[in-house]
């Protein structure tokens, strides 16, 4: 028999206060008072979601019955979304911390032996990196999709304590990417890229299995490492200005409309090219604050995303009318 809207109503409750309780591990009196209710009524609605399958003793993920919104977005943009319930009063550094352990422990399951996992570092990532699950597997590699340094700092440090993390929860090997986040010059770039020790870890990320990363963007109260750690000066900046671009991942820019030809700083930057992105299987981005929806939009048309893990209210932004990828973006998406 179909749901009445009441039974719908405290199915939905159910499944946001256990992804609280569960996957956030807050208390039934932090989950109350954000769902402006009683502590008894958290605990039924978790035994309820208990009973009802949604959450199930074993530890399967009640993600998989999805949410309206995450059922949304995969019917707009193709992509499995993962959306962590929280208020919009919340502050942007808290609505960072809880996707990122919401995105720490998903990860687990799609990490596996004999894998090749390419990690973007930034903010969001070396959030992520905190709240990692351990998972012990054989044979698997964590390689460093694009560089850290700058005219400041080789990024060495920053970059590896995120793979650091990333190797001991999972076991992995590491392979660093000790390179310039962006060049000054595409020729010593084109030069470095034709090493035979170059080419060796261009060979692993050329053979992804998964990549992580977030967005970049230049509009979040939380500001991407790129914009912030002294990796673009103010020609770079009018640059980006000019070619339209919204956003970022691993260094690499896009427009609105998710293309990324002619943006003249892309031929400079160290990240994969995202023809290259989009051939990984499976492609994790992690991604919270409506200040960052223009960047979202863009790389949902630019196909970058198979599984996304974002908060409600950037959720709810990106699935209204003006978030619906062009017709034209999605051949192009099919194309590539």
């Amino acid at each position: 028999m179909p749901q009445t809207s009441s039974e719908a109503l405290k199915a939905a409750s159910a499944l946001k206060a256990a992804k609280m309780y569960y996957l956030q591990d807050l208390t039934m009196g932090a989950i109350a008072t954000e769902l402006r209710t009683s502590r008894s009524s958290v605990s039924r609605l978790l035994s309820f979601a208990r009973e009802s399958g949604l959450v199930d003793i074993r530890i399967t993920s009640p993600f998989d019955r999805g949410s309206a919104l995450e059922q949304d977005i995969h019917s707009r943009f193709g992509v499995t979304a993962h959306v962590v319930p929280m208020p919009e009063s919340i502050s942007d550094i808290d609505r960072l911390e809880r996707v990122a352990m919401t995105a720490g422990r998903i990860l687990g399951g799609f990490v596996d032996s004999n894998m090749i996992i390419g990690v973007a570092w930034g903010s969001t990532v070396g959030a992520i990196s905190r709240h990692l699950v351990a998972k012990p597997v054989h044979n698997t590699v964590v390689v460093q999709l694009n560089g850290a340094g700058n005219t400041q700092t080789t990024g060495i440090d920053y970059a590896s304590e995120i793979l650091q993390r990333f190797s001991s929860a999972y076991s992995a090997q590491i392979q660093q990417f000790p390179v310039p986040a962006f060049f000054d010059d595409p020729r010593t770039k084109e030069g470095l890229w034709r090493e035979r020790s170059t080419k060796r870890l261009l060979d692993i990320q050329a053979r992804l299995d998964l990549a992580i990363f977030g967005l970049g963007s230049p509009f979040a109260e939380i500001p991407s490492q790129v914009y912030i750690g002294g990796y673009l000066d103010a020609e770079d900046y009018r640059s980006l200005s000019e070619d339209g671009a919204v956003g970022d991942v691993a260094t690499v820019f896009y427009r609105p409309d998710g293309t990324s030809s002619d943006i003249a700083l892309n031929s400079r930057a160290s990240g994969p090219s995202l023809d290259r992105l989009r051939k990984v299987a499976r492609r994790v981005c992690v991604v919270s604050g409506v200040q960052k929806l223009a960047s979202l939009r863009g790389a949902l048309a630019a196909g970058l995303i198979t599984d996304l893990v974002l908060d409600e209210s950037l959720a709810s932004r990106v699935v209204e009318p003006d978030g619906r990828v062009s017709e034209s973006a999605q051949s192009d998406r099919t194309v590539a």
